[in-house]
């Protein structure tokens, strides 16, 4: 039996996914399971796994498409087998439509080095083929006031930010943390996990004790979720993605390290599958590595609620009556005022501190 291969729906409002690569040509076997195709988001490239075993046929969409989701851009056969009849005869439209320009590989790396979109270039080569001649042209004619294009990611990242920002009613609590003992915990477990590995356990114990904090806005009503699932935000080159640690009151810290280095990894090489993006519940933010004191995240619908994370930085402050130096910390508390109040804010903000400066894990 035929099955189709989808341009998945990853995000909400989604509408449309850019496919950027094949990993297999038609007519290749594949396995049910292996990357099959990259596509790209409006937060991150995505590689796209294989429904099923058979062989890849009826290819519609091709590099640089833009597909609507839920649009059948393949089908696996199985040996033997053929697509759907309908399949082969919309294939060539489709090719018409969505074929990406030709470009020989040199114009291609003259082109990003260049800052040149070469999908509005015309060609000179042969058959149209846009060649490093083409490339130079439309980089010279290029008023120089003109600001560079951005990225798919960072289009829709900033559209999504301003959507969000607009529409979602935001407050902001901020606490000062002394993080004597988070430091401790650090160096107690050693090089292999980090401030943000500390502070996903602990949020999530924090989480599983204040639902309301993990709860989502549907538009119409409150939605509480019963998994802890935690998106923690990555810089990646045309942005910020958020990759997501799922069921994080359940796992222990020496696995919460393992799962945030390899989606870390894959979201720098541009390797994250649909299910490392999708689901997440609440969302950590920290800027400390990049020598942030504080700062104010903006949240990511239908979640309720992001923590911002600044430096963690030597102070003077009072210390039994006295000055001292400790070692503090600022974290922010951006909420959603249709899911929580600032009471059930405070109080879950009052939890974490406690157990960010006491941390027992």
């Amino acid at each position: 039996m035929a099955i189709s291969v989808v341009m998945p729906a990853l995000e909400m409002a989604q509408e449309t996914g850019k496919l950027l690569a094949w990993r297999k040509k038609e007519g290749d076997a594949v396995t049910k399971g292996e990357p099959l195709l990259e596509i790209e988001t409006d937060k991150v490239v995505l590689e796209v796994e294989a429904p099923a075993d058979g062989i890849l046929a009826a290819v519609t969409s091709f590099e640089g498409a833009e597909v609507p989701v839920g649009q059948t851009i393949a089908w696996i056969v199985a040996p033997g087998e053929q697509p759907p009849a309908s399949a082969p005869i919309a294939a060539p439209a489709a090719r018409a439509i969505t074929e990406a320009p030709r470009i020989s590989p040199k114009a291609k790396r003259l082109a990003k080095e260049l800052g040149v979109d070469f999908t509005s270039v015309r060609g000179t080569g042969p058959d149209g083929v846009i060649t490093g001649e083409d490339v130079q042209r439309a980089a010279e004619s290029a008023q120089p006031e003109s600001a560079p294009a951005l990225s798919t990611i960072a289009r829709l990242m900033a559209e999504r930010t301003t959507q969000s920002w607009t529409t979602t009613p935001h407050f902001f609590l901020v606490r000062e943390i002394n993080a004597t003992g988070l430091v401790a915990a650090r160096q107690q477990h050693g090089p292999g996990v980090t401030y943000t590995d500390l502070l996903i356990a602990l949020v999530a114990r924090g989480l599983a004790k204040h639902p309301k904090m993990n709860a989502s806005w549907t538009g119409d009503a409150i939605r509480v979720n019963p998994d802890v699932n935690i998106s923690i935000a990555i810089a990646v080159e045309d942005g910020v993605v958020g990759a997501v640690i799922p069921n994080v009151d359940a796992s222990s810290l020496s696995d919460i390290a393992a799962r945030r280095r390899d989606l870390t990894d894959r979201a720098r090489a541009g390797r994250l599958h649909p299910p490392d993006i999708t689901g997440a519940t609440f969302t950590i933010s920290n800027l400390g590595m990049f020598g942030i004191d504080a700062f104010s995240a903006i949240i990511t619908p239908p979640q309720a609620a992001v923590l911002a994370v600044g430096r963690i930085a030597d102070r003077v402050v009072p210390v039994d009556g006295q000055p001292g130096i400790r070692p503090m910390m600022t974290i922010t508390l951006s909420s959603d005022h249709r899911v929580v109040d600032g009471a059930q804010a405070a109080a879950f903000l009052n939890d974490l501190a406690g157990a960010l400066e006491a941390p027992q894990i």
